[in-house]
């Protein structure tokens, strides 16, 4: 059984941007053995940002270790770009930087929104799938949605809470993304700056079972906050862009024969377990692991370990396969 700790910190052998329309290019690394199985890493927001930590997931000597930014979002240009953005355009994304590398077959591994994103390129791509890992497990319903944005997690974190209803008027609230949606597509860039900062601090300040403070500042920086805050509310207004609520889960029999490990921390207010349990249900084939003592971040212990040692395990699993 693996120790489940993150490898030694290690730096790119290759970095580069790819042009993937005419208005996107996308930024992605690679580390670990250039000859080794390829195992791609889906970060979360939609928004989000790669970490160095991103990169430590996963045994250097036998894994060739592909990680992007996707559209809008980290290093890829331009930031916070709205246009030509929906869940779609990630999957082309992800299949256009395949072909570009010459993979056949990669592992797919993500968490959170990386989760919905793994998600829908499998079903979408279900030939191009070896392995499946994925973490804080996100189907963007509407009742998911809700949870966070409108009330549910309010309940367990009033106090930030009541920050993020501040930047809302009384009479926009509710829907609270709708409201946000406005500001952070508006013209009023002070206004938008506010709801940015306010939706991405609600965001870091649930995300841990024991709060980060290092985390909280990273997301009070402004631009890291537009960017992620207006690309999550877009997609979040436009339900990922699926053609049905529960489309994953109807669409979860496309790769039921991949081999899969669904990682869940059991005090994830952001993500909650039940999202992970009705894909459990619908995916029987695949492990299950609830982690007893983690919230949502994949940096957690508990989460940290049991995702390492997931990677870990499929290195069973062969390239050529």
């Amino acid at each position: 059984m693996s120790s489940g700790e993150l490898y030694p910190e290690i730096e790119p052998y290759r970095t580069e941007m790819l042009k993937v329309s005419a208005l996107h290019t996308i930024y992605y690394e690679e580390v670990g053995n250039p000859r080794g199985v390829p195992i791609v890493f889906l970060h979360g927001g939609p928004g989000g940002a790669l970490s160095p930590n991103h990169r430590r997931f996963f045994d250097p000597a036998h894994y060739r270790v592909v990680l992007l930014c996707q559209r809008g979002a980290g290093r890829s240009t331009p930031s916070g770009e709205l246009r030509e953005n929906t869940t779609w355009d990630l999957v082309q994304d992800l299949e256009t930087l395949r072909e570009k590398l010459g993979i056949r077959k990669w592992i797919v591994f993500g968490g959170s929104w990386g989760s919905t994103l793994s998600l829908a390129y499998a079903v979408t791509h279900p030939d191009r799938v070896l392995g499946l890992i994925v973490r804080g497990i996100f189907l963007c319903r509407k009742k998911e949605i809700d949870w966070l944005y409108q009330e549910g997690a309010s309940n367990l974190f009033p106090d930030p809470w009541e920050e993020y209803v501040a930047a809302i008027p009384p009479a926009e609230r509710g829907d609270f993304v709708g409201a946000y949606y406005r500001r952070l597509t508006g013209d009023d860039e002070k206004e938008k700056l506010q709801a940015a900062l306010a939706w991405s601090l609600w965001e870091a300040k649930t995300s841990y079972l024991v709060p980060d403070e290092q985390n909280i500042r990273e997301h009070a920086e402004p631009q890291r906050a537009l960017s992620l805050a207006r690309i999550e509310c877009h997609y979040f207004q436009h339900r990922a862009f699926f053609a049905t609520d529960n489309f994953l889960l109807e669409q979860i029999g496309r790769v039921r024969h991949v081999p899969g490990v669904i990682v869940q921390g059991r005090y994830d207010v952001v993500c909650p377990p039940v999202s992970a349990w009705h894909l459990h249900r619908a995916w029987p084939e695949a492990e299950f692991h609830i982690t007893p003592d983690a919230g949502h971040s994949a940096l957690e212990a508990g989460n940290r370990r049991r995702l390492v040692q997931a990677a870990d395990a499929f290195r069973r699993l062969r390239a050529d396969a």
